[in-house]
């Protein structure tokens, strides 16, 4: 049985007690390819039985809805069926699992969450913000795993007097910061007029740039271990080569 649901903690909490007792069930909260002898199940969100599902695993780990949260920000392909087998698991033990790294599913759990937490931690860095016209700031990303509202506290708290915007362009949603609240908004593109600053401090900076690069000592494999390329299609320093 292939159970449908829309991603979110809710309807995943409906579906893991749903398929549950299905030793051949297959968790989705994206398309994929169907058999014909395969059955489906689209999953309402049901906030009772899921509310339930949360206390009986937080009886079971403290801190198991941390690793659920994260889980499900994941950009990786096999997320939904990383998250349930984890879960089983949890259930099964009746204990805490995130230290049994024998187990596959606890190994492959950790290493989504270790993903996402990471690009948290490198976006930190590659965040460029660009001052519009009205003084607000704005910086578009395209991370892998779902993490725009993750990355306002750190700007938040870098940047208290300013109001900013932060575009996930993949995902068409924003984390917006007004100078007092956060919120999150979808966003299906944006035009921003930049201010005469703006521009004037982008000219300054790539002309730095260019005049601090050696050409004939370009080490570009070492420059993408630090820099991923998929990063720098939004850094003004550093425009997406040919590959």
């Amino acid at each position: 049985m292939i159970y449908f649901y829309d991603g979110s903690k809710t309807a995943f909490l409906t579906a893991f007690v749903l398929a549950f007792r299905d030793g051949q069930a297959v968790l989705s909260s994206r398309g994929c390819q169907l058999s014909l002898a395969q059955e489906t199940v689209f999953v309402t969100p049901e906030p009772e039985r899921a509310k339930k599902a949360e206390q009986r695993l937080l009886k079971i780990d403290p801190d198991c809805m941390n690793d659920l949260s994260t889980l499900l920000r994941s950009g990786d392909q096999d997320r939904d069926m990383v998250a349930l087998n984890y879960f089983k698991l949890l259930v099964k033990e009746g204990r805490p699992v995130r230290k049994m790294f024998a187990e596959e599913c606890v190994t492959a759990a950790m290493e989504c969450i270790r993903r996402v937490t990471f690009e948290i931690h490198r976006f930190h860095g590659f965040v460029r913000f660009m001052e519009s016209a009205s003084g607000a700031l704005y910086a578009p990303i395209s991370p892998d795993n779902d993490i725009c509202d993750l990355l306002v506290p750190h700007f938040r708290a870098r940047l208290p007097e300013y109001p900013f915007v932060i575009h996930d362009v993949g995902r068409k949603k924003a984390a917006v910061y007004d100078g007092s609240h956060v919120f999150l908004a979808p966003l299906e593109r944006a035009e921003v007029l930049l201010s005469s600053d703006e521009k004037a401090w982008q000219a300054l900076w790539k002309n730095y740039y260019d005049s601090v690069n050696i050409p004939s000592r370009e080490r570009l494999r070492q420059m993408r271990g630090y820099m991923p390329v998929r990063y720098w299609k939004f850094m003004p320093e550093r425009s997406r080569p040919t590959l």
